[in-house]
């Protein structure tokens, strides 16, 4: 970790404009707590106007946490296609909610400097989410947030609801947890991808320095105080060629045994990568976010 391509740190976001148009992409810098400078980008389509009686819309953020590969801006063309989708289906712009989504460039990745490491990226999903509290919450309205999460993103971001759901001070609640291609955790991992009890890596687990536990986030995210918890959506892409299917199942239901609202969906045809890609995966996304925008 990471794994990136070569010349990716040197994209840029104007290279995809035309292909994101008309979803405008606009980078910010941010100082985590430990010095480390991280990249994000936030993008939406111009936003709707206010209610007949001078009254906001709603405001759904996204939080968009990737998968190990790549870097953000090849991403963001597939990213503008659930906005662009979101914004079709406005059946009444007056009332229609308002759509952001924010993508964080994990230290180490694109621009952002230090080293990747699950504390350094635990630390700097808590830098965007206090970030987008600070940009988007205060006066302004009724504001959703969703975490999405794509492979190992979709632990990071299950980390990172449980962790600010436990903040007693927090503006805002986690009203969506999305997670894409997901994982138990490292550990489960390895004994999919080793299966053979004769080779040795599936026994390493103790001395692995990230564990990225989705399993044990569910529960911090059941046990937390608050008037809500997330909706969650599992999507599994139905060819996954590197997590198996039984992770997505057993999260599903490690889900129901907490009481968490939680649906599972799988996209045929695609492959890991894949799901947003698929007409069927961007429908899923897209008619998930939009039930989050009408609670």
């Amino acid at each position: 970790m990471p794994s990136i391509a070569p010349y990716s740190r040197s994209e840029r976001i104007s290279d995809y404009e035309n292909r994101c148009k008309p979803v405008e992409w606009r980078e910010h810098r941010l100082r985590v707590s430990d010095g480390v400078e991280i990249a994000l980008v936030a993008g939406s389509i111009a936003a709707t106007p206010t209610t007949k009686d001078n009254t906001k819309a709603k405001h759904v953020v996204i939080v968009y946490f990737q998968g190990n590969a790549s870097s953000l801006p090849p991403r963001l063309p597939s990213l503008s296609e659930v906005l662009k989708l979101l914004h079709s289906r406005f059946s009444d712009i007056q009332r229609s909610p308002d759509y952001t989504l924010v993508a964080l460039s994990y230290r180490g990745f694109w621009s952002s400097t230090g080293r990747p490491s699950q504390k350094g990226i635990e630390r700097d999903a808590a830098a965007v989410l206090d970030w987008v509290s600070d940009e988007f919450a205060a006066g302004q309205g009724d504001v959703k947030l969703v975490l999405w999460g794509q492979s190992i993103g979709a632990g990071v971001a299950a980390i990172a609801a449980a962790h600010y759901q436990r903040q007693p001070s927090r503006i805002l609640e986690v009203d969506g947890l999305l997670l894409e291609t997901p994982f138990l955790n490292v550990r489960s991992m390895l004994v999919s991808l080793y299966p053979q009890r004769f080779l040795p890596y599936r026994y390493l687990w103790p001395f692995l320095r990230s564990h990225w536990n989705t399993e044990e986030a569910l529960y911090d995210i059941a046990s937390s105080e608050g008037p809500t918890k997330p909706k969650i959506l599992v999507l599994q892409a139905g060819r996954d060629e590197l997590v198996p299917s039984e992770h997505g199942l057993e999260l599903e239901a490690v889900a129901r045994t907490y009481g968490l609202d939680v649906r599972r969906v799988e996209v045929s045809g695609a492959l890991h990568t894949e799901i947003i890609a698929k007409a069927s995966g961007r429908r899923s996304v897209v008619t998930f976010l939009e039930g989050i925008g009408g609670r």
